[in-house]
């Protein structure tokens, strides 16, 4: 099921998204939707990875000055 949403886009925007859907064979519509699921998937498995670091920093799951250093030098 889907859903009819305004959005407000500055000029600069609205056109590229033009181009980009004549590029593409896509509806300014799809290509609009699948940016903002892209954002919501991507802002969402960063809070998520946020509050599970937070979580453990909580539980005193740390990395010791060995294993931190360890990864600085191999990435050395």
């Amino acid at each position: 099921m889907s859903t009819t949403m305004t959005l407000r886009l500055e000029d600069s925007i609205k056109e590229q998204l033009e181009k980009l859907a004549q590029a593409t064979n896509r509806t300014k519509s799809f290509l609009a939707a699948e940016a903002i699921k892209n954002y919501i998937d991507m802002n969402t498995w960063q809070i998520n990875e946020i509050e599970e670091g937070i979580k453990r920093a909580d539980n005193g799951d740390f990395a010791n000055e060995n294993e931190v250093e360890a990864v600085f030098n191999k990435w050395k």
